[in-house]
């Protein structure tokens, strides 16, 4: 066993979730449903964590990689690898996986087999598309991830999940449909090859490289979402249960990010540095509004969703800053977004586990029937912000570094985006956590059993570990991101 997990580990992480739905489907009783899930859930981040300690942060090339010829006529295979830059996404997906079953033993009571089905397909198929070497693969990977998500919204959603669904569907679809007219005029223009590795290493003229660039970064802006973009997400988010709301935050949004890292950049530079300043410019207006527009909600989950927004321009700031600091920084950020983000919604599905209520006006006094509660909310919130010695501080610190290369202008405004998530959620924190109870009913929530808090505790300690100690992330991606530098840059006049 250990043999043919040491021969194929990737395909040993990519095949559990997979396996897991199998076994639910001869499962009857709800409660072994539950924990068949879990199961899969844990011993695939077990997996994955035996992965990150074999993990070689010394060479940038593709390591663990798995071929096999899968449709020769087309030239498709499946292959599989991880490097430096998706090496973390594997391992926050592994992590939010598990913590999204534990989230849903007690929301969830309908259709109880559909939904952990649903949880573990939507792993198995981000697992791939962090994984993926070819973009066939990449792309049939990229579409199972948009069914799972819609099914959870349409039938476990709240009261406006119709419309909320059908947003999140067509905005998914638009961006997959154009993902797939660049896939496929990249086929035909890079030798009739899906390989990426192959792909990233030909020339092609600037102006083909424009095209295709354009396609590729529609698709990823609409995934991220980038400006303007966006509005599915806060609707998606609202309406979602919490599960759907981690795995969307937490891990979905960074295929975004994951696209332009992976493709973009490497097979598109003179292109990605042509439009790199419409794209800062971008980031920016996204860090602003997402941070004005959550200062505005009186809705929990839609004050998280546009600090989502806020957080990701400061990812596409820093990839197209096209420096090191600037790329680590990305990298770091996307990894402390899911993080944080997902317990800030797991930590507001158990408010509304108890109140079915995500006003924020409806709560107040919560900490002294809530005081393990509200400690942890606390460390999250003054994560979300960036409070140096939390996890997301270091990621939003490369990010201005290397931005200041390109523009100071930039980093000042982007600063003022710190300030606004400061400002939302210190407020939300004050209305929640303090003074007195807004209802009888807020005055009588029970503190939070240990069940919740196995969901929360594990993502405190990753958010402390991480903002004391940074360095042993930034090893393992140190390389890669060089190494994609220096293919970025390639003749292109940029510092």
């Amino acid at each position: 066993m250990s043999s043919i997990f040491a021969d194929h580990t990737l395909s040993c992480i990519i095949a559990v979730p997979f396996l897991g739905i199998a076994i639910l489907g001869f499962v009857r009783s709800e409660c072994w449903i539950r924990w068949v899930a879990l199961a899969c859930a844990l011993l695939d981040f077990g997996l994955v964590v035996a992965l990150f300690s074999r993990f070689d942060p010394g060479t940038a090339d593709m390591q663990f990689v798995e071929r096999m010829e899968w449709m020769p006529t087309f030239n498709i295979q499946y292959a599989v690898g991880v490097d430096g830059i998706s090496i973390l996404l594997v391992l926050l997906t592994a992590l939010i996986a598990p913590l999204c079953v534990l989230c849903s033993w007690r929301s969830i009571q309908t259709q109880v087999r559909a939904f952990m089905m649903l949880i573990l397909l939507v792993q198995g198929a981000m697992l791939v598309v962090f994984t993926a070497l070819d973009l066939f693969l990449f792309f049939m990977m990229w579409e199972v991830t948009m069914i799972p998500m819609y099914f959870m919204i349409v039938l476990w959603g709240g009261p406006g999940r119709i419309a909320a669904s059908l947003k999140f569907v067509l905005y998914s679809l638009t961006g997959s449909l154009i993902l797939l007219a660049g896939i496929l005029a990249l086929h035909v223009e890079g030798g009739h090859t899906f390989d990426i590795i192959a792909l990233s290493q030909q020339t092609y003229s600037k102006t083909t490289q424009l095209w295709m660039f354009l396609a590729f970064v529609l698709a990823f802006g609409i995934k991220l979402p980038m400006i303007p973009f966006h509005t599915w997400l806060p609707d998606a988010h609202a309406e979602a249960p919490t599960a759907g709301s981690v795995i969307l935050a937490g891990v979905m949004l960074k295929m975004g990010g994951y696209g332009f890292l992976r493709i973009c950049l490497p097979i598109f530079p003179d292109a990605s540095a042509t439009c790199a300043p419409f794209v800062l410019w971008l980031s920016v207006l996204a860090i602003l509004y997402g941070g004005y527009m959550a200062l505005a909600q009186n809705d929990l989950k839609k004050l998280v969703a546009y600090s989502s927004i806020s957080h990701m321009g400061f990812v596409t700031l820093g990839i197209f800053a096209f420096n090191r600091q600037g790329i680590q920084g990305a990298i770091l950020q996307m990894f402390n977004h899911g993080i944080v983000t997902g317990a800030m919604f797991l930590a507001v599905g158990q408010l509304y586990d108890r109140t079915h209520s995500r006003l924020i006006s409806e709560y107040g006094g919560l900490h002294k029937q809530m005081p393990r509660f509200v400690a942890l909310l606390c460390l999250f919130s003054v994560a979300s912000f960036g409070l140096p010695g939390t996890c997301s501080f270091i990621g939003e610190f490369l990010v201005l570094l290397g931005a200041s290369d390109r523009s100071f202008v930039m980093v000042i405004l982007a600063m003022g985006g710190i300030v606004l998530a400061a400002s939302y959620m210190l407020w939300m924190l004050q209305r929640v956590a303090l003074g007195q109870p807004a209802t009888r009913t807020a005055a009588l929530l029970p503190d939070i059993n240990a069940r919740e808090a196995a969901t929360l505790v594990p993502l405190a300690v990753m958010v402390l570990w991480v903002g004391v100690y940074p360095g042993f992330l930034m090893e393992m991606i140190d390389t890669s991101v060089a190494q994609l530098v220096q293919l970025t840059n390639k003749g292109l006049p940029i510092e």
